[in-house]
Formats: C-alpha cells, sequence, structure tokens
C-alpha cells in the first residue's frame, strides 16, 4: 500500500567551495555543467583533458537551441553531461534548458550528483545553478505508484560547486518540497485519496510540521449557513466532505500580518447531475489540485519560517451524481447571505469556494489567495503553459506577472471590470452561477467568486490552467505540475510581504 504522504528522503544538499576538479569529478558518480555558450570554448579549453569536450563543442556551437554533451566516464571513474546555453535567459528558459540537461542524466542512475557552472558572472552563475537543483529535485522526486515493481530511486547526494552557501538555495528547496507534495497528492487515485482520507492525511501532516487544525464538518456548514458548499456536497454517498482549516503561526509575535491561503477540493468530479462525458471524466481526480498546491504553499513558507500568520482553507467534497445531486434551477444560499440560481452542476468548483472564501475572509487577512483548477475556458485562454490571474486590486497585476517571470511559473492577469457582473444576472435570485456558454467563463467565475470577498480583503484568484500538461511544463517532468508553489512563494515573499 502507497503512503498518503510523500516520504522524507530527500537527498542530501552539501555546498562546496571548490571549483569541478579532476578530484570533485571522481568523488561523484555524475557531474551536471551548465556552461556559458559564449565563453564556455575557451575555458574548456584550460580544463584537463578538454581535447574531447572542444570537438563536441565545435559540432554543437551554432545550434540556436541548448545542446547536451555526453561524456563518457574517465579515468577517474566520474561522469559528465554538460549543456551550453546563452547568457541572458529568463527563469522559464533556464528551468527549461536545466530539465533537458537532467533529462539526459536519467540514463545515468547515480547516487552522488554534483551541479557546477561555468563562464557565468556570480549572479547569474547562482541563478542557473538554483534552476539546476530546481529540476534535479523535481526529476528525482518519487510519486505514487502502485506497480508491482515500482522505479527505483538512486540519487542520495547533491553537491553545489562553487555557487554559495545554504542560503543561496533555501527558497528552491522549500519550494520544490511543497510542489513535490502537491504532485504527490494530485497523483493519488480517488479510491485512495477522498474527503475522509484527505482529512486524516492533512491533520497527520499538520501533527508533523507543528500546525493547528479546525475541520467545519456538515453539521457545522449547515449552522453557518453555507448553502453553496452543501449543494455540491449533497449528493456523496458519505458525510466526509467539508472545509480544513491550518493553521501556521509565526515565531515572531511582533507581525500582524495575516495570509489567507484558499484551495479548491473536489477529490472527484463526476459533474454532477450534469454529467461529463468519459473523457472529460477521466482525470477528474486531480480536480483537488488547487487544495494540494494551497497546503504545499503553506509547507514551503512554513519551511522558509515566514514572520507572518498563515491560515490555508480547503473545500474538501466530491462532486457526484444520485438523487440527492443539487440541480439546474435551484435556488441556494451562501454563507454571506447570496442568493444562487444553479445554471450547471459541473460548475461545482466556483460553489465550493464562495463558502470557503467568505469564512476566511472573516478573519480579516491582509492578503487572501485561492487556486483552483476552475475552468477550461482558461485553458482556451492560455493554454497549458500559462495559468490565468485575477485580483480585486488593480494595482497588484504588474507584482502578480512579475512573480510569474522571476519564478518560471507564469500568469496571465485577466480583466476583473464590474461590467462583466451584467452576464449573470439572474431572473429570481441574486446572481447566476455561471452562464449557459462558456464564452468568457474564466472571468465570469472570477467575477462570481469576487461576490462572497469582501472590498477590504486584497484578494486573488489563480485558474490553474497549467495543473496539468501532457510532457510536463519548464522542469516539471510530469503531466501534474504542481503549478502555483513557485509562483505563490515569490509573490508573497518578495512582493506582497517583503
Amino acid at each position: 500500500m502507497v503512503a498518503l504522504l510523500p516520504p522524507k528522503n530527500a537527498p542530501k544538499i552539501k555546498y562546496l567551495a571548490s571549483p569541478m576538479t579532476v578530484r570533485t569529478v571522481a568523488n561523484h558518480e555524475l557531474n551536471l555543467v551548465i556552461v556559458n555558450a559564449k565563453t564556455g570554448k575557451n575555458l574548456l579549453r584550460q580544463c584537463q583533458r578538454s581535447l574531447e569536450l572542444i570537438q563536441q563543442f565545435e559540432q554543437c556551437s551554432k545550434a540556436d537551441s541548448p545542446s547536451l554533451l555526453h561524456l563518457s566516464a574517465n579515468q577517474e571513474g566520474g561522469a559528465i553531461l554538460l549543456i551550453f546555453v546563452k547568457t541572458g535567459l529568463n527563469r522559464f528558459e533556464q528551468l527549461q534548458a536545466t530539465a533537458k540537461l537532467w533529462k539526459a542524466a536519467c540514463h545515468y542512475p547515480a547516487a552522488s550528483v554534483a551541479l557546477s557552472s561555468l563562464g557565468f558572472e556570480p549572479a547569474e552563475a547562482q541563478a542557473v545553478l538554483n534552476a539546476l537543483l530546481a529540476a534535479v529535485l523535481a526529476g528525482s522526486a518519487p510519486l505514487p505508484s502502485y506497480k508491482h515493481k515500482p522505479a527505483k530511486t538512486y540519487l542520495q547526494s547533491i553537491s553545489i560547486l562553487q555557487g554559495g552557501d545554504a542560503a543561496t538555495y533555501a527558497t528552491t528547496i522549500a519550494t520544490l518540497a511543497g510542489n513535490h507534495l502537491a504532485r504527490w497528492f494530485t497523483t493519488l487515485p480517488p479510491n485512495e485519496l477522498n474527503c475522509g482520507s484527505y482529512r486524516r492525511v492533512l491533520q497527520q501532516l499538520a501533527k508533523r510540521e507543528g500546525w493547528q487544525t479546525e475541520f467545519l464538518n456538515l453539521a457545522t456548514l449547515k449552522k453557518l449557513k453555507a448553502g453553496a458548499f452543501l449543494a455540491v456536497a449533497r449528493a456523496n454517498a458519505h458525510q466526509d466532505a467539508g472545509i480544513m482549516r491550518l493553521s501556521y503561526r509565526a515565531k515572531s509575535s511582533k507581525s500582524k500580518r495575516k495570509l489567507a491561503l484558499v484551495g479548491k477540493g473536489i477529490c472527484f468530479d463526476t459533474g454532477g447531475i450534469n454529467l461529463k462525458s468519459h473523457k472529460g471524466m477521466y482525470d477528474m481526480h486531480t480536480d483537488m489540485q488547487g487544495s494540494a498546491v494551497a497546503v504545499a504553499t503553506l509547507l514551503a513558507l512554513a519551511q522558509l519560517k515566514v514572520p507572518f500568520d498563515i491560515d490555508c482553507w480547503l473545500a474538501l467534497t466530491e462532486n457526484e451524481i444520485g438523487p440527492n445531486a443539487y440541480r439546474p434551477q435551484e435556488v441556494v444560499t451562501a454563507a454571506n447571505g447570496t442568493t444562487i440560481q444553479i445554471v450547471h452542476s459541473d460548475a461545482e468548483g466556483r460553489m465550493a469556494l464562495a463558502d470557503t472564501l467568505t469564512l476566511a475572509a472573516k478573519q480579516q487577512p491582509q492578503l487572501m489567495i485561492d487556486f483552483a483548477t476552475l475552468t477550461g475556458a482558461c485553458v482556451a485562454a492560455l493554454t497549458e503553459r500559462m495559468s490565468g490571474a485575477f485580483s480585486n486590486r488593480h494595482e497588484l497585476r504588474d507584482a502578480i506577472e512579475n512573480a510569474g517571470r522571476t519564478s518560471g511559473e507564469r500568469v496571465w492577469t485577466f480583466p476583473m471590470d464590474a461590467d462583466y457582473d451584467s452576464d449573470l444576472d439572474s431572473p429570481i435570485a441574486d446572481v447566476m452561477q455561471c452562464t449557459m456558454d462558456s464564452k468568457g467563463d474564466h472571468i465570469l467565475a472570477a467575477r462570481f467568486l469576487n461576490r462572497f470577498v469582501p472590498d477590504t480583503v486584497p484578494w486573488v484568484h489563480i485558474d490553474l490552467s497549467s495543473a496539468t500538461r501532457a510532457g510536463g511544463l519548464a522542469h516539471i517532468p510530469t503531466e501534474i505540475t504542481g503549478f502555483g508553489v513557485g509562483w505563490a512563494v515569490e509573490f508573497i515573499t518578495r512582493h506582497a510581504f517583503n
């Protein structure tokens, strides 16, 4: 049986002041080197036994894209893999290039790996080494496997040569730990990760990390009149649905700032009475990835020991089909008193989030961010290469997109103008859940959610169109990407709460 929490056996990371030498090569089974394509030729001439490298460099130096060079095991026993890259690459391009290097490295299973750069100025050297470390950690992280003979895990230690100390890589390590957790949870099959087991494993994680927990069950949500969430949970054959709250408290009592993270945790989405097709339902165990990204962001920030408090609110339910399923044209009342005319049962994510946002906002956080695999319209607009962003603060737009560029998890902000609300006018309720067509549904979903966030609370909504992508994305090699953790850590620590 596969554990619901990923194993805590991440490779040990060492920070060595020495450059790549014959000795360091020999001390590691595999050596990965990022070389400045412009200056690398001259620098390689200075290396011992460089003739083979120079010949290969001549063959690939005119290529427009990074090219891999393979050097078979040398006389001292270490193997070397190199990639030549241009200077001035943006973060996404650096991650792409280093992922290409790690993909080639997977053909050389090794317990010890050394990472180094050649020919870059110090700041860029640290940037490309951070990108390479991210690719190695993402590519070597195990994911749940139910195969009779699961794949072996080889990597035990990583050495970073002349790249700085632990503080230089702390954010990368914490972010990738969070990304691993998000991908692990999302990969679990729906018969293993359901509302009940998800709640229990989150409580287990909270105990391990020293967080506080609170679970608002169905009975409590009825008292809170959370009719939007309860409508979605109505058809479940169990009573395990509810809203989980995980709380991290900063050690410093000086900070009064509070962050709220909110995640859509639909553990399986059939579409409800408006049943999905086979193809549309096939991957709907991943519809809880918003919640996985929210708790993974909490984990990353906690590992960084951020000096502000965090509450993480997770809307945990399934959207099932059955005689009690909520139906089009019903009118339900959310926790903030808003009445909602139901249009489509497969727009369940915004229903579950409506009450969760309402409850989270009552704590008056200085910033609230929600993550959700919410709309196909956002995928249609951006593909899976970027995710959509929305905010009730226009002045945050530049910071939101800048965090995407500097983290390599790119986002694009969409309009949030109030006149879109007229498309959701209902003849019998305060608001329609959605429209009959999918035109601009990502924008209308954000405008719908906006009704459940008070104007006093700065809020960012991330529609995770990049949650899954065939072939992976940037440095993430798996179809389930865990997208959002890197962006969130960057946005929160360097823009919102810096």
